[in-house]
Protein backbone atom coordinates (compact mmCIF):
# COMPACT_ATOMS: atom_id res chain seq x y z
CA UNK A 1 0.00 0.00 0.00
CA UNK A 2 1.03 3.31 -0.94
CA UNK A 3 0.11 6.60 0.94
CA UNK A 4 0.71 10.17 1.25
CA UNK A 5 -0.57 13.37 3.75
CA UNK A 6 -1.87 16.18 2.28
CA UNK A 7 -2.18 19.75 4.36
CA UNK A 8 -4.79 21.66 3.50
CA UNK A 9 -5.45 24.90 3.93
CA UNK A 10 -9.46 25.67 4.56
CA UNK A 11 -8.65 29.20 7.11
CA UNK A 12 -10.78 30.43 9.35
CA UNK A 13 -14.42 29.99 7.78
CA UNK A 14 -16.57 27.43 7.18
CA UNK A 15 -15.68 25.53 4.00
CA UNK A 16 -16.10 22.97 1.22
CA UNK A 17 -12.55 22.40 -0.67
CA UNK A 18 -11.68 19.89 -3.32
CA UNK A 19 -9.63 17.39 -3.00
CA UNK A 20 -10.25 15.39 -6.39
CA UNK A 21 -7.30 17.03 -8.54
CA UNK A 22 -4.31 16.09 -5.71
CA UNK A 23 -5.90 12.02 -5.08
CA UNK A 24 -5.17 12.08 -9.12
CA UNK A 25 -1.62 13.62 -8.97
CA UNK A 26 -1.52 11.10 -5.78
CA UNK A 27 -2.28 8.20 -8.11
CA UNK A 28 -0.23 9.58 -10.86
CA UNK A 29 2.85 8.73 -8.89
CA UNK A 30 1.66 5.47 -7.30
CA UNK A 31 -0.90 3.48 -9.54
CA UNK A 32 1.17 3.15 -12.19
CA UNK A 33 -2.33 2.35 -14.42
CA UNK A 34 -2.89 -0.29 -11.80
CA UNK A 35 -6.58 -0.89 -10.67
CA UNK A 36 -7.18 -0.74 -6.91
CA UNK A 37 -8.80 1.07 -4.57
CA UNK A 38 -8.08 5.30 -3.26
CA UNK A 39 -9.14 5.11 0.39
CA UNK A 40 -9.29 8.89 1.57
CA UNK A 41 -8.90 9.57 5.12
CA UNK A 42 -9.60 12.96 7.47
CA UNK A 43 -7.76 12.06 10.74
CA UNK A 44 -9.96 14.92 12.74
CA UNK A 45 -13.24 14.51 14.85
CA UNK A 46 -14.62 18.16 13.00
CA UNK A 47 -14.54 17.08 9.44
CA UNK A 48 -15.46 15.25 6.88
CA UNK A 49 -15.61 14.00 3.32
CA UNK A 50 -18.30 14.66 0.53
CA UNK A 51 -18.67 13.27 -2.90
CA UNK A 52 -20.07 16.50 -4.53
CA UNK A 53 -20.22 18.72 -7.80
CA UNK A 54 -18.44 21.36 -7.30
CA UNK A 55 -19.09 25.01 -8.72
CA UNK A 56 -22.70 24.99 -9.73
CA UNK A 57 -23.89 25.95 -5.82
CA UNK A 58 -23.75 22.40 -4.41
CA UNK A 59 -21.17 23.55 -2.24
CA UNK A 60 -22.68 26.61 -0.84
CA UNK A 61 -25.95 24.17 -0.86
CA UNK A 62 -24.45 21.92 1.22
CA UNK A 63 -22.55 24.22 3.57
CA UNK A 64 -26.90 25.73 4.24
CA UNK A 65 -28.32 22.48 4.92
CA UNK A 66 -25.69 21.27 7.11
CA UNK A 67 -26.78 24.79 9.50
CA UNK A 68 -29.84 23.62 9.09
CA UNK A 69 -29.64 20.31 10.28
CA UNK A 70 -26.87 21.33 12.81
CA UNK A 71 -27.68 24.95 13.97
CA UNK A 72 -24.48 26.65 15.52
CA UNK A 73 -26.54 28.01 18.45
CA UNK A 74 -28.57 24.90 19.34
CA UNK A 75 -27.12 24.71 22.84
CA UNK A 76 -24.17 21.73 22.42
CA UNK A 77 -23.42 19.95 25.07
CA UNK A 78 -19.70 20.55 23.52
CA UNK A 79 -18.33 23.77 24.39
CA UNK A 80 -15.09 24.65 24.12
CA UNK A 81 -13.87 26.47 21.20
CA UNK A 82 -15.55 28.97 19.04
CA UNK A 83 -19.47 29.42 19.78
CA UNK A 84 -21.38 26.62 17.91
CA UNK A 85 -17.96 24.31 17.74
CA UNK A 86 -19.77 21.64 19.47
CA UNK A 87 -21.93 20.52 16.09
CA UNK A 88 -18.48 20.59 14.54
CA UNK A 89 -17.70 17.55 16.41
CA UNK A 90 -21.32 16.15 15.31
CA UNK A 91 -20.42 16.84 11.65
CA UNK A 92 -18.38 13.24 10.86
CA UNK A 93 -21.94 11.36 12.00
CA UNK A 94 -23.40 12.95 8.92
CA UNK A 95 -20.27 13.05 6.49
CA UNK A 96 -17.89 10.48 7.29
CA UNK A 97 -14.31 11.03 7.74
CA UNK A 98 -13.69 8.31 4.99
CA UNK A 99 -14.20 7.00 1.45
CA UNK A 100 -13.11 4.40 -0.87
CA UNK A 101 -12.83 4.79 -4.49
CA UNK A 102 -12.47 2.44 -7.57
CA UNK A 103 -8.64 2.90 -9.48
CA UNK A 104 -9.20 2.07 -12.99
CA UNK A 105 -6.12 2.18 -15.35
CA UNK A 106 -4.60 4.44 -12.70
CA UNK A 107 -7.43 7.02 -12.53
CA UNK A 108 -10.11 7.68 -10.27
CA UNK A 109 -14.19 5.86 -11.28
CA UNK A 110 -15.90 8.57 -10.97
CA UNK A 111 -19.33 9.72 -11.83
CA UNK A 112 -19.17 12.62 -14.75
CA UNK A 113 -19.89 15.20 -11.47
CA UNK A 114 -18.63 13.98 -8.97
CA UNK A 115 -15.61 15.12 -6.91
CA UNK A 116 -13.89 14.67 -3.32
CA UNK A 117 -14.47 17.44 -1.08
CA UNK A 118 -13.44 18.27 2.63
CA UNK A 119 -15.75 19.84 4.39
CA UNK A 120 -14.29 21.44 7.56
CA UNK A 121 -17.08 23.80 9.66
CA UNK A 122 -14.49 23.99 12.10
CA UNK A 123 -13.02 27.67 12.30
CA UNK A 124 -10.92 27.14 14.92
CA UNK A 125 -8.50 24.45 12.65
CA UNK A 126 -7.36 26.25 9.69
CA UNK A 127 -5.69 23.27 8.25
CA UNK A 128 -6.86 19.68 7.69
CA UNK A 129 -4.58 16.82 6.89
CA UNK A 130 -6.22 14.19 4.68
CA UNK A 131 -4.38 10.71 4.21
CA UNK A 132 -4.37 9.10 0.77
CA UNK A 133 -3.97 5.41 0.59
CA UNK A 134 -3.67 3.02 -2.43
CA UNK A 135 -4.12 -0.24 -2.32
CA UNK A 136 -3.20 -2.39 -5.80
CA UNK A 137 -5.84 -4.75 -7.34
Amino acid sequence: MRSEVLTIATGERERVVDVTDQCEAFLATVAEGADGLLHVFVPHATAGLALIETGSGSDADLLDILRDILPPDAGWRHRHGSPGHGRDHVLPAFLSPSVTLPVLGGRLELGTWQRVCLVDTNRDNPYRKVRLSFLSG
